[in-house]
């Protein structure tokens, strides 16, 4: 889709396919109703110059994976579901653990190895917003394998 289609245009061709990135433009949406029906493993929802907004959703006993971004701060807030989330400076040093659910925040501080991982029996669903953006405008990955291939192009 054209990143400089109106907003009537990309509504339109969203409604056909949802699977549009509506940034830059002005966007109001309600996040819970468009986190619950998302079933891609992440969906880029919307992309500006210094903010991006993505959905996941995160299989039963699946995870986001462990990452890091240096220069990205993030902010996860969880729908439905629980899990577990993993933090710390070192990859192989995952200090900070705690259970999450329903209604928690995470923020995550650029430079923090992190992970997610799904412990209920429902998918995670979770919106994230990272600033500055940090997946390509109109990012969609279907499956974990889709996003993790995806990295390592």
């Amino acid at each position: 889709m054209n990143r400089h289609a109106t907003h009537r245009e990309s509504e339109h061709l969203c409604h056909m396919d949802h699977s549009c990135d509506f940034g830059a433009d002005p966007f109001v949406t309600n996040i819970r109703q468009e986190t619950l029906k998302n079933q891609c493993f992440r969906r880029a929802l919307w992309t500006g110059e210094y903010l991006q907004l993505t959905l996941m959703c995160i299989p039963v006993g699946g995870e986001i994976g462990l990452e890091l971004h240096p220069d990205t701060d993030q902010f996860i807030r969880l729908e439905s579901g629980q899990g577990m989330v993993k933090m710390g400076e070192c990859k192989e040093h995952l200090d900070f653990q705690k259970c999450i659910c329903q209604d928690d925040v995470v923020l995550i501080p650029a430079g923090k190895w992190h992970n997610i991982v799904n412990t209920g029996r429902c998918p995670l669903k979770v919106y994230s917003i990272y600033a500055p953006p940090h997946h390509p405008y109109g990012t969609i990955h279907k499956t974990k394998a889709e996003a993790d291939e995806s990295e390592d192009e």
